[in-house]
C-alpha cells in the first residue's frame, strides 16, 4: 500500500495543475503597448543589430549567460536504465529545478531521440548560440564519454556530464577528508571500486589524478574483477584492469583501504568488511540501497567512516554539491570549457569547506547542536549555504588562472555578495525546517482526523518522518476515510473523545479545577471535553502529544479559544498573536498580527513586534521590524499613526537591542532606496524590513490574502505565538501542503521549546 500511496503522490505531484516541474516566465515588464514594443517589434531590432556587431552582446541583451540546457537521450536513467527520452523527460525536469533553487540557474531541458554519437554530437553543437553550458545528463556508457570528449572539443561554452563528473567530484573531496581523518595517504592506499559504469570510471580517473595510484585500484563489475587477461574486455574497462590474482569482489576486498560502491545494494556482505583494513573507508552510494546498509557496516566496524548516496545518514555524497555551482562560476566567468584545473578546484572548495565553522543555520537545519569535521562530517551539508560563494568562487577562480574564462572578475568580495543574494531565503526556509523536524519528530495530535485533507497530511508527514500522527475523531470514520482513499496510516493512535479516552475524567477535572471561578461547571467540563479541540489541548498539556493541529473546519476564533482556556499564554509575554511568513520571490516577510488581536493599543503593538522579533529568529532569519501605518514618521495625525508612533517609541525607549522603526507606510518599509532617498535617518535604511507589523487585524489580515493572490507569494500559516504550549489554528480550507508547512512548524516549535527548557535545567 505504501508503494502505491508513492506513486500516486508522485504522479499527482507531476500532473495536477500546470503539468510538469517547470515554466518560462518574462523578466521584463510587458504591461503596455510600450512595454511589447521594446519587447519585441521594433525595439528587438536594437540588441539585434549590437549583437551582430559584437557577437560576446549576446550575453549582455539576452538569457544565453544564465541559461543551460539539460540533454539527454533517455538511455541510463535514473537506475531505471534505458527507458527513453520520452520517459526520461521527469528526470531532466527535475535536473533543471535543482539548478534553479540552489543556483538560480535557467534550465531548458532537452529530450534527444537518437542513440547515434554522430546525430547526438551534431544536434547538441547546433544549439550553442542558445546556451551558456550543457548538462549531459542519463547517456549510457561508453558512448557517454565520446560524446563528452567531441562536445568539450568542438563547442566553446562549459560542457560536463554529470553523472560522470559529479559524483566524482564529490567523492574526492569526501575521499580526501576521510584519508586525512583515518591517517591514510591516498597515494598508497588500497582501492576496490564497485561497479564499472561512467560514474566508477570517472570516479576512479579524479582519484588518480589527485593522488591515488592506479595500480592500487581494483574494479570489480557483475563478472567479477576485471582483469587484464580477461576475453573480449570493453576498451572502456582496460584502463583500470589489473593484474594481480584476484577474481571476486571478496577477494579484493581482504585489506583493502577503501570501498567504493557505485553498483547495486547489498552486494557487500559483513564478512567482506570485517576483511578490510584497520580504519577502513566505505562509500557505498547505491540509490536508494546502498551497497551494505549503514546499520549493518557501522555495527561491523567501529572503526569505519562510512558515506550513502542517501540523506538520512551522516556523510550524504550527492551531485547536488557540486553540479549547480560548477556551472554557476563557469558561467560567471564565460568558461570555455570546464577542465580538471576547475573540477578540482571544486573538490578542493568542497573538502575544505567540511573543515570550517559550520553556521548555526546549517546546525539548525538539520538539528544538531554540534556539527564539525570528523567521521560524520566529511562533506559539506546539501542545505549548507556557503556552497554557492565557496564553490562557484573557486571555479571561477580557475578557470581565470587556467586561462579559459573570457571575463575576469576582479572584486571577489562584491562577486561572492552577488552569489548570496541570488538565492531568496524562501524555500530554503522550509527545507531547512522540514530537515530539522526530521532529525527529531514529535506527536501531533489532529483534531480533524475526520477530514480526508488532515488524514492525507497525516500520511504524508508519517511518511516524511517529520512528526508521529495522532488522531482524533470516530474511529469507525477515521477508518472509512482512510480505506476509501488508501491511505497508509497504519500503527497510527486514534482515539475517540466521545468514547471516554482513558485519560477522559482527568482531563475534566483538570479543565474543570481551572475554569470553576469563570463559570464552568464540573458537568459543562465534561461536555466540553467531548469536543476535540478541548481534548487535543489537554493532550498537549498534559504531554501526552507535542503539539495541536485544528482549524480545518471551524471559523479561527471559535477554535482557538480551547486552547486559550486549557493552555494559557506564555506569561512572560501575555500575549498571544498570528503570523504569516509570506514566501516571496524577493525572500520571505514575516506579517502580524494576522488572525488575533481585531484593535490592539500602542503596548499590545509592542507585544506584537516583542512575540514576532522573538519567533522570526527560530527560522534563522534576523528580524528588520517595520510598524505599519499610512503616516511616515509623523507625516499625518489620526488614531492609527499616533498608536504605532507611540509603539515604536515605546520599544526603542525600552527594547533599544529591537531592530524596528516606524510608523511608515508598507512601500517605504520593503524599498530601501525609497526609504533612504526620503528618510535616510530611518533605522532600517541600510536593508528592506522583513518583519511587518500592522496597525490592526483587518489590515494584516487583508495584506496577507492580497499577496497571496495577486503577488502569488506562498502563505505558511497562520502560526500562532504566544501560547505556553505548541498549538496551531489552521485557516478554513487549508491545503493538504499547507497543513504539512504547519506540523513542520509545529514539531520544530516543540524541538525549540525543549531545547530552551533543557538550557534552563542547566543554569
Amino acid at each position: 500500500m505504501d508503494k502505491i500511496n508513492k506513486q500516486t503522490d508522485a504522479l499527482d505531484y507531476h500532473s495536477q495543475g500546470r503539468p510538469g516541474k517547470i515554466e518560462v516566465i518574462p523578466t521584463k515588464p510587458t504591461n503596455s503597448q510600450r512595454d511589447l514594443t521594446l519587447a519585441y517589434s521594433p525595439g528587438v531590432a536594437e540588441p539585434c543589430l549590437k549583437i551582430v556587431d559584437n557577437v560576446d552582446d549576446v550575453y549582455k541583451y539576452t538569457a544565453k549567460g544564465n541559461l543551460v540546457a539539460v540533454i539527454s537521450n533517455g538511455t541510463a536513467v535514473l537506475g531505471l536504465g534505458n527507458i527513453g527520452p520520452e520517459a526520461g523527460k521527469p528526470v531532466m525536469e527535475g535536473k533543471g529545478l535543482l539548478f534553479k533553487i540552489f543556483a538560480d540557474i535557467d534550465v531548458f531541458d532537452l529530450e534527444l531521440n537518437t542513440t547515434d554519437i554522430d546525430e547526438f554530437v551534431t544536434i547538441v553543437k547546433a544549439l550553442e548560440p542558445t546556451f551558456g553550458g550543457i548538462n549531459l545528463e542519463d547517456i549510457k556508457a561508453p558512448e557517454c564519454f565520446e560524446i563528452e570528449r567531441r562536445l568539450k572539443a568542438e563547442m566553446k561554452i562549459p560542457v560536463m556530464h554529470d553523472d560522470q563528473h559529479g559524483t566524482a567530484i564529490i567523492s574526492t573531496a569526501a575521499l580526501l577528508n576521510a584519508c586525512e581523518l583515518q591517517h591514510k595517504d591516498l597515494d598508497k592506499v588500497r582501492i576496490v571500486v564497485n561497479g564499472a559504469g561512467a560514474a566508477a570510471i570517472s570516479c576512479s580517473r579524479m582519484y588518480v589524478t589527485l593522488g591515488a595510484k592506479r595500480e592500487n585500484i581494483v574494479m570489480v563489475d557483475r563478472k567479477g574483477v576485471i582483469r587484464a587477461d580477461r576475453v573480449n574486455l570493453e576498451d572502456l574497462k582496460k584502463e583500470f584492469a589489473t593484474t594481480k590474482d584476484l577474481h571476486t569482489l571478496e577477494e579484493a576486498m581482504v585489506n583493502a583501504d577503501v570501498f567504493i560502491g557505485l553498483s547495486a545494494a547489498d552486494s557487500l556482505s559483513a564478512a567482506a568488511l570485517l576483511s578490510m583494513a584497520k580504519d577502513p573507508i566505505v562509500f557505498a552510494m547505491a540509490n536508494p540501497n546502498p551497497e551494505i546498509s549503514y546499520e549493518l557496516a557501522t555495527a561491523t566496524r567501529q572503526d569505519l567512516i562510512m558515506a550513502t548516496g542517501r540523506s538520512d545518514y551522516p556523510n550524504m555524497v550527492n551531485n547536488v554539491l557540486g553540479f549547480p555551482y560548477i556551472f554557476r562560476g563557469a558561467m560567471d566567468v564565460r568558461a570555455t570549457t570546464i577542465n580538471e584545473e576547475m573540477k578540482i578546484a571544486a573538490v578542493r572548495a568542497i573538502a575544505d569547506m567540511a573543515k570550517k565553522t559550520v553556521p548555526e543555520a546549517v546546525m539548525l537545519a538539520y538539528n544538531i547542536q554540534n556539527l564539525k569535521f570528523g567521521k560524520d562530517y566529511i562533506i559539506p551539508k546539501p542545505m549548507d549555504p556557503r556552497l554557492i560563494t565557496t564553490v562557484s568562487s573557486a571555479v571561477a577562480f580557475a578557470a581565470i588562472e587556467s586561462g579559459v574564462a573570457r571575463t575576469v572578475i576582479t572584486d571577489w568580495d562584491a562577486y561572492k555578495e552577488q552569489l548570496s543574494r541570488r538565492l531568496g531565503g524562501d524555500d530554503a526556509i522550509l527545507r531547512a525546517l522540514s530537515n530539522r523536524a526530521k532529525l527529531d519528530p514529535k506527536r501531533v495530535v489532529f483534531a480533524e482526523a475526520d477530514q480526508y485533507k488532515i488524514l492525507k497530511a497525516a500520511q504524508i508527514v508519517k511518511e516524511e518522518g517529520i512528526a508521529t500522527p495522532i488522531l482524533l475523531g470516530n474511529k469507525i470514520n477515521i477508518l472509512k476515510i482512510i480505506k476509501e482513499h488508501d491511505l497508509d496510516l497504519k500503527g497510527v493512535t486514534i482515539i475517540d473523545p466521545l468514547d471516554n479516552g482513558e485519560r477522559f475524567e482527568e482531563y475534566t477535572e483538570f479543565l474543570y479545577q481551572k475554569r470553576k471561578r469563570r463559570g464552568v461547571s464540573l458537568f459543562q467540563a465534561r461536555k466540553l471535553m467531548r469536543d476535540r479541540n478541548y481534548y487535543g489541548s489537554c493532550m498537549v498539556q498534559f504531554g501526552d502529544a507535542d503539539a495541536l493541529i485544528t482549524g480545518l473546519t471551524n471559523d479561527y476564533g471559535s477554535t482557538l479559544k480551547p486552547a486559550l482556556q486549557v493552555i494559557g499564554a506564555d506569561p512572560e509575554i501575555n500575549r498571544v498573536a498570528g503570523m504569516y511568513m509570506m514566501l516571496t520571490k524577493k525572500g520571505p516577510v514575516f506579517f502580524g498580527d494576522t488572525t488575533v488581536n481585531k484593535d490592539p493599543t500602542a503596548e499590545d503593538l509592542v507585544s506584537i513586534a516583542l512575540l514576532l522579533d522573538k519567533s522570526v529568529r527560530k527560522f534563522n532569519v534576523s528580524p528588520r521590524i517595520a510598524v505599519l501605518s499610512y503616516s511616515n514618521f509623523g507625516s499625518n495625525e489620526g488614531g492609527v499613526p499616533e498608536k504605532t508612533r507611540e509603539a515604536v517609541r515605546l520599544l526603542h525607549e525600552y527594547y533599544p537591542e529591537v531592530v524596528v522603526d516606524g510608523e511608515m507606510q508598507g512601500n517605504f518599509a520593503v524599498n530601501k532606496c525609497l526609504l533612504k532617498e526620503n528618510f535616510p535617518f530611518s533605522k532600517l535604511v541600510d536593508a528592506p524590513a522583513n518583519t511587518l507589523v500592522f496597525p490592526n487585524l483587518e489590515s494584516g489580515n487583508i495584506a496577507y490574502k492580497l499577496l497571496q493572490e495577486l503577488g502569488e507569494a506562498e502563505a505558511v500559516g497562520p502560526i500562532l505565538l504566544g501560547l505556553n504550549k505548541p498549538v496551531h489554528v489552521l485557516q478554513m480550507g487549508s491545503s493538504v501542503r499547507e497543513i504539512v508547512n504547519m506540523v513542520t512548524i509545529a514539531v520544530v516549535e516543540v524541538q525549540e521549546k525543549q531545547k530552551e527548557a533543557t538550557q534552563m535545567l542547566f543554569k
